[in-house]
């Protein structure tokens, strides 16, 4: 997922690699259910996929499998959490989000049930098997959702801490993983709080927006362009709603010019939620979205794409590098 440049800037930085987020997901998941037999984790045929299978085993009382299935999924999870339970519904996003997309809206959202919806290996994760298996519309849907919070971790400790808000969450939460494995971009003692961005770099010429898989590669160009002189800084909204507005505001009055980051189409996504924030407000600066643009996407390994559309710390350096002039 990085190149040797990359893995060298990240070395620099200090940064550490860490498993996959889904990996965090699933241990965190396993660790509170052990703690709350009122815990149940119900799958489509993604209990492999989705990391649960030490879960299965250590708790097979605790996990239901409906095959795939995915509107029963959704709305079995609803029911489970309407009966008091603390239900997890996990699929692969890509799946989960078009063909169950009534049931997130009415039996979960609509009926106000606690439920927690997993999308797994969402993005282009499953990039080799082409526009089919890609999730690139779910936040944009989902965002159009009245009544559900929607996370999306960058890193293992986001990863933890997005599952235990959302295991005390009293309202639908919806949480978007991946599959590859991660950079730690954070210290233990960082806060963690639903709708409040993290700061993990400070600087007003360039301020990156980023959210998921995406803001280790923010971070890698920030420290490439820190070698040329640019003091960029770099925001990890984890939270796509509720959103920071104070933090995209203050970023957009402070900084020179703007570029949000996401494994997402750029339509109906992080950039224009951040677009539409800062131009209600009257912000206006050099702006840039940095996503999978609507075409056919290229088939192939997540990195490979990454590179071909620019989401990448070469490419993000280039995209700044322009808006800057």
């Amino acid at each position: 997922m990085f190149t040797p440049a990359a893995k060298a800037m990240a070395a620099k930085l200090g940064l550490k690699m860490g498993r996959s987020n889904l990996d965090e997901f699933a241990a965190t998941l396993e660790e509170l259910a052990k703690a709350n037999p009122n815990i149940i984790a119900v799958t489509s045929d993604s209990r492999g996929s989705g990391k649960l299978a030490p879960f299965g085993k250590s708790l097979p009382k605790q996990i239901v499998e409906v095959g795939i299935a995915e509107q029963n999924l959704v709305g079995i999870t609803a029911g489970l959490a309407a009966c008091g339970k603390k239900s997890f519904g996990v699929s692969p996003s890509c799946f989960l989000t078009a063909r169950s997309l009534e049931q997130i809206k009415n039996d979960i959202c609509y009926s106000d049930v606690p439920a927690v919806l997993i999308g797994i290996s969402s993005g282009v994760s499953y990039g080799a098997l082409g526009t089919t298996h890609h999730s690139l519309h779910d936040l944009a849907v989902l965002r159009a959702i009245n009544n559900l919070t929607v996370l999306v971790p960058a890193d293992n400790f986001e990863s933890r801490q997005a599952i235990l808000a959302a295991a005390q969450a009293k309202k639908p939460v919806f949480v978007r993983f991946g599959k590859a494995a991660m950079y730690d971009l954070h210290h233990s003692e960082t806060k963690f709080e639903v709708g409040k961005a993290i700061t993990l770099r400070e600087g007003n010429d360039v301020a990156f927006i980023a959210t998921g898989e995406t803001v280790v590669h923010a971070l890698l160009a920030a420290g490439q362009l820190a070698e040329h002189g640019l003091k960029c800084r770099v925001l990890s909204m984890h939270s796509i709603k509720p959103l920071d507005q104070e933090s995209i505001l203050k970023a957009g009055r402070e900084c020179r010019a703007i570029v949000t980051v996401e494994e997402h189409m750029v339509h109906g996504g992080l950039g224009e939620a951040v677009a539409s924030t800062l131009m209600q407000a009257g912000v206006c600066k050099p702006f840039r979205i940095v996503g999978i643009p609507d075409e056919e996407t290229v088939p192939g390994a997540q990195a490979d794409i990454f590179s071909h559309y620019g989401i990448s710390m070469e490419g993000l350096t280039e995209t700044a590098t322009q808006l800057l002039g």
